[in-house]
Protein backbone atom coordinates (compact mmCIF):
# COMPACT_ATOMS: atom_id res chain seq x y z
CA UNK A 1 0.00 0.00 0.00
CA UNK A 2 3.19 2.16 0.53
CA UNK A 3 4.11 1.90 -2.78
CA UNK A 4 1.05 3.27 -4.25
CA UNK A 5 0.18 6.28 -2.74
CA UNK A 6 2.28 8.34 -4.22
CA UNK A 7 1.66 7.00 -8.28
CA UNK A 8 -2.45 8.66 -6.51
CA UNK A 9 -0.46 11.76 -5.52
CA UNK A 10 0.74 12.33 -8.83
CA UNK A 11 -2.52 11.01 -10.60
CA UNK A 12 -4.38 14.64 -8.48
CA UNK A 13 -1.59 16.62 -8.95
CA UNK A 14 -1.93 15.94 -13.02
CA UNK A 15 -5.60 16.56 -12.82
CA UNK A 16 -4.62 19.86 -11.21
CA UNK A 17 -2.23 21.10 -13.97
CA UNK A 18 -4.82 19.91 -16.73
CA UNK A 19 -7.33 22.23 -14.87
CA UNK A 20 -4.82 25.21 -15.24
CA UNK A 21 -3.96 25.62 -11.28
CA UNK A 22 -0.67 26.75 -10.42
CA UNK A 23 1.91 23.93 -8.76
CA UNK A 24 4.85 24.02 -6.24
CA UNK A 25 8.05 21.71 -7.29
CA UNK A 26 9.97 20.06 -5.24
CA UNK A 27 12.52 22.89 -5.41
CA UNK A 28 9.44 25.88 -4.40
CA UNK A 29 9.13 27.50 -7.28
CA UNK A 30 5.79 28.19 -9.35
CA UNK A 31 5.18 25.67 -12.29
CA UNK A 32 2.81 27.42 -14.76
CA UNK A 33 0.71 26.01 -17.98
CA UNK A 34 2.67 25.27 -20.64
CA UNK A 35 1.53 28.16 -23.59
CA UNK A 36 0.55 26.82 -26.82
CA UNK A 37 3.37 26.83 -29.26
CA UNK A 38 1.20 29.75 -31.82
CA UNK A 39 1.44 32.20 -28.34
CA UNK A 40 5.03 31.33 -27.89
CA UNK A 41 6.21 32.29 -31.50
CA UNK A 42 4.26 35.59 -31.53
CA UNK A 43 2.00 34.28 -34.31
CA UNK A 44 -1.51 35.35 -33.67
CA UNK A 45 -4.75 33.51 -33.38
CA UNK A 46 -6.10 33.06 -36.68
CA UNK A 47 -9.03 35.72 -37.62
CA UNK A 48 -12.98 34.64 -37.97
CA UNK A 49 -13.52 34.10 -41.72
CA UNK A 50 -15.28 36.20 -43.36
CA UNK A 51 -18.95 35.75 -45.12
CA UNK A 52 -18.93 35.64 -48.78
CA UNK A 53 -20.70 38.23 -50.70
CA UNK A 54 -24.49 38.05 -50.70
CA UNK A 55 -26.28 37.55 -54.12
CA UNK A 56 -30.28 38.06 -54.96
CA UNK A 57 -31.66 36.59 -57.88
CA UNK A 58 -35.27 36.57 -58.75
CA UNK A 59 -37.35 37.98 -60.92
CA UNK A 60 -40.57 39.45 -59.93
CA UNK A 61 -43.69 39.90 -61.73
CA UNK A 62 -44.61 42.94 -62.64
CA UNK A 63 -48.46 42.48 -62.70
CA UNK A 64 -50.93 41.39 -61.05
CA UNK A 65 -54.94 41.45 -61.06
CA UNK A 66 -57.31 43.27 -58.95
CA UNK A 67 -58.28 40.31 -56.19
CA UNK A 68 -55.62 37.69 -57.11
CA UNK A 69 -52.50 37.27 -55.02
CA UNK A 70 -49.17 38.51 -55.71
CA UNK A 71 -46.33 36.53 -54.14
CA UNK A 72 -42.28 37.33 -54.70
CA UNK A 73 -39.24 36.17 -52.40
CA UNK A 74 -35.71 36.68 -53.62
CA UNK A 75 -33.51 33.48 -53.77
CA UNK A 76 -30.22 34.27 -51.64
CA UNK A 77 -26.78 32.80 -52.58
CA UNK A 78 -24.19 33.15 -49.49
CA UNK A 79 -21.64 31.08 -47.93
CA UNK A 80 -21.99 33.01 -44.15
CA UNK A 81 -23.76 35.23 -41.79
CA UNK A 82 -27.38 35.40 -41.41
CA UNK A 83 -29.23 37.71 -44.37
CA UNK A 84 -31.50 40.26 -43.48
CA UNK A 85 -34.07 41.98 -46.02
CA UNK A 86 -35.61 45.74 -46.02
CA UNK A 87 -37.09 46.92 -48.82
CA UNK A 88 -37.83 50.51 -50.20
CA UNK A 89 -41.46 51.42 -51.79
CA UNK A 90 -43.59 48.81 -50.56
CA UNK A 91 -47.12 49.04 -51.45
CA UNK A 92 -49.45 50.03 -49.03
CA UNK A 93 -51.49 46.55 -49.97
CA UNK A 94 -48.39 44.49 -49.78
CA UNK A 95 -46.55 43.20 -46.82
CA UNK A 96 -42.95 42.54 -46.26
CA UNK A 97 -41.01 40.07 -44.21
CA UNK A 98 -37.60 41.30 -43.24
CA UNK A 99 -36.68 37.50 -42.22
CA UNK A 100 -37.16 35.96 -45.81
CA UNK A 101 -37.32 39.17 -48.23
CA UNK A 102 -41.16 37.22 -49.36
CA UNK A 103 -43.58 40.65 -50.57
CA UNK A 104 -47.25 39.22 -50.54
CA UNK A 105 -50.39 40.46 -51.07
CA UNK A 106 -53.36 41.11 -52.53
CA UNK A 107 -54.28 44.46 -54.28
CA UNK A 108 -57.82 45.10 -54.42
CA UNK A 109 -59.44 47.29 -57.24
CA UNK A 110 -58.70 50.63 -55.48
CA UNK A 111 -55.24 49.48 -55.90
CA UNK A 112 -55.90 49.65 -59.75
CA UNK A 113 -52.88 51.46 -61.36
CA UNK A 114 -48.81 50.98 -60.95
CA UNK A 115 -47.11 51.11 -57.94
CA UNK A 116 -43.96 53.47 -57.35
CA UNK A 117 -40.23 51.90 -57.84
CA UNK A 118 -39.45 48.90 -55.72
CA UNK A 119 -36.40 47.64 -54.18
CA UNK A 120 -35.77 44.92 -51.99
CA UNK A 121 -32.00 44.57 -50.06
CA UNK A 122 -30.27 41.53 -48.33
CA UNK A 123 -27.50 42.10 -46.21
CA UNK A 124 -25.10 39.50 -44.17
CA UNK A 125 -23.64 43.04 -42.06
CA UNK A 126 -20.50 42.76 -44.63
CA UNK A 127 -22.03 42.46 -47.99
CA UNK A 128 -25.57 43.26 -49.75
CA UNK A 129 -27.50 42.91 -52.73
CA UNK A 130 -30.48 44.29 -54.37
CA UNK A 131 -33.30 43.33 -56.63
CA UNK A 132 -35.02 46.18 -58.21
CA UNK A 133 -36.48 48.89 -58.63
CA UNK A 134 -39.05 47.60 -59.76
CA UNK A 135 -43.28 47.94 -60.31
CA UNK A 136 -46.01 46.37 -60.07
CA UNK A 137 -48.81 47.16 -62.24
CA UNK A 138 -52.41 46.07 -60.53
CA UNK A 139 -54.61 45.30 -63.63
CA UNK A 140 -58.07 45.55 -63.49
CA UNK A 141 -60.65 41.64 -63.44
CA UNK A 142 -61.55 40.86 -66.96
CA UNK A 143 -64.97 41.63 -67.24
CA UNK A 144 -67.17 37.82 -67.07
CA UNK A 145 -68.65 36.30 -70.05
CA UNK A 146 -72.22 37.86 -70.26
CA UNK A 147 -74.61 35.11 -69.50
CA UNK A 148 -76.52 32.68 -72.12
CA UNK A 149 -79.21 30.56 -72.31
CA UNK A 150 -80.74 28.16 -74.69
CA UNK A 151 -83.99 27.06 -76.04
CA UNK A 152 -84.89 23.31 -77.49
CA UNK A 153 -87.30 23.20 -80.18
CA UNK A 154 -89.64 20.02 -81.39
CA UNK A 155 -92.17 19.29 -84.09
CA UNK A 156 -94.05 16.75 -85.95
CA UNK A 157 -92.44 15.86 -89.08
CA UNK A 158 -95.20 16.58 -92.36
CA UNK A 159 -96.68 13.88 -94.15
CA UNK A 160 -99.37 16.08 -96.76
CA UNK A 161 -98.77 18.82 -98.90
CA UNK A 162 -101.30 21.89 -98.69
CA UNK A 163 -103.13 19.73 -101.04
CA UNK A 164 -103.65 17.12 -99.45
CA UNK A 165 -101.43 14.68 -101.29
CA UNK A 166 -98.31 12.84 -99.56
CA UNK A 167 -94.89 14.81 -99.08
CA UNK A 168 -92.45 12.89 -101.24
CA UNK A 169 -89.80 15.53 -101.45
CA UNK A 170 -89.11 16.94 -98.16
CA UNK A 171 -85.89 18.43 -97.91
CA UNK A 172 -85.42 20.06 -94.43
CA UNK A 173 -86.77 23.30 -92.05
CA UNK A 174 -86.09 26.96 -91.45
CA UNK A 175 -86.13 28.23 -87.61
CA UNK A 176 -86.84 31.76 -87.43
CA UNK A 177 -86.53 33.48 -83.80
CA UNK A 178 -85.65 36.79 -82.84
CA UNK A 179 -86.67 39.63 -79.87
CA UNK A 180 -90.18 40.57 -81.08
CA UNK A 181 -92.78 38.38 -82.95
CA UNK A 182 -93.15 41.13 -85.76
CA UNK A 183 -89.05 40.88 -86.40
CA UNK A 184 -87.95 36.96 -86.51
CA UNK A 185 -84.43 38.03 -87.63
CA UNK A 186 -82.30 35.47 -86.92
CA UNK A 187 -82.68 32.08 -88.93
CA UNK A 188 -81.38 28.25 -88.63
CA UNK A 189 -81.54 26.04 -91.54
CA UNK A 190 -81.80 21.95 -91.07
CA UNK A 191 -80.95 20.54 -94.10
CA UNK A 192 -82.17 17.39 -92.61
CA UNK A 193 -86.04 15.94 -93.27
CA UNK A 194 -86.11 13.24 -90.57
CA UNK A 195 -84.90 15.98 -87.73
CA UNK A 196 -87.59 16.49 -85.86
CA UNK A 197 -85.60 18.96 -82.66
CA UNK A 198 -83.05 21.85 -82.13
CA UNK A 199 -81.33 23.62 -79.40
CA UNK A 200 -81.11 26.84 -80.29
CA UNK A 201 -78.22 28.29 -77.87
CA UNK A 202 -75.90 31.36 -77.11
CA UNK A 203 -78.63 33.50 -76.08
CA UNK A 204 -78.19 36.56 -74.22
CA UNK A 205 -81.12 37.68 -71.36
CA UNK A 206 -84.40 38.35 -73.34
CA UNK A 207 -87.77 36.81 -74.27
CA UNK A 208 -87.46 35.07 -77.77
CA UNK A 209 -90.58 33.81 -79.92
CA UNK A 210 -89.68 30.99 -82.64
CA UNK A 211 -91.29 29.46 -85.09
CA UNK A 212 -90.54 26.45 -87.73
CA UNK A 213 -91.17 25.99 -91.80
CA UNK A 214 -90.74 23.20 -93.58
CA UNK A 215 -89.22 23.23 -97.54
CA UNK A 216 -88.86 20.92 -100.58
CA UNK A 217 -86.41 20.01 -102.78
CA UNK A 218 -87.83 22.94 -104.79
CA UNK A 219 -86.70 25.34 -102.18
CA UNK A 220 -90.76 26.36 -101.08
CA UNK A 221 -91.74 26.48 -97.86
CA UNK A 222 -94.86 25.94 -96.22
CA UNK A 223 -97.04 28.03 -93.68
CA UNK A 224 -95.10 28.77 -90.49
CA UNK A 225 -95.72 26.64 -87.30
CA UNK A 226 -97.28 28.16 -84.40
CA UNK A 227 -95.31 30.96 -82.40
CA UNK A 228 -93.57 29.51 -79.63
CA UNK A 229 -92.35 31.50 -77.56
CA UNK A 230 -89.00 31.27 -74.05
CA UNK A 231 -87.43 34.08 -71.72
CA UNK A 232 -83.89 33.37 -70.86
Amino acid sequence: MQAVRPFKTLLWLSALLLAGLPLTGCGGGTVSPTSSAATEAGVPAPAAPTPSPVELTGTPATSVTAGQSYMFQPTVSQGGGVVTFSIQGQPNWATFNAKTGELTGTPAPVNEGKTGLITITGSNGSTSSSIGPFSIAVNAPSAPPPTTGSATLSWTEPTENTDGTPITDLAGYHIYYGTSQGALTSTVTIAVATETSYVVSGLAPGTYYFTVVAYNTAGVDSPRSNMASKTI
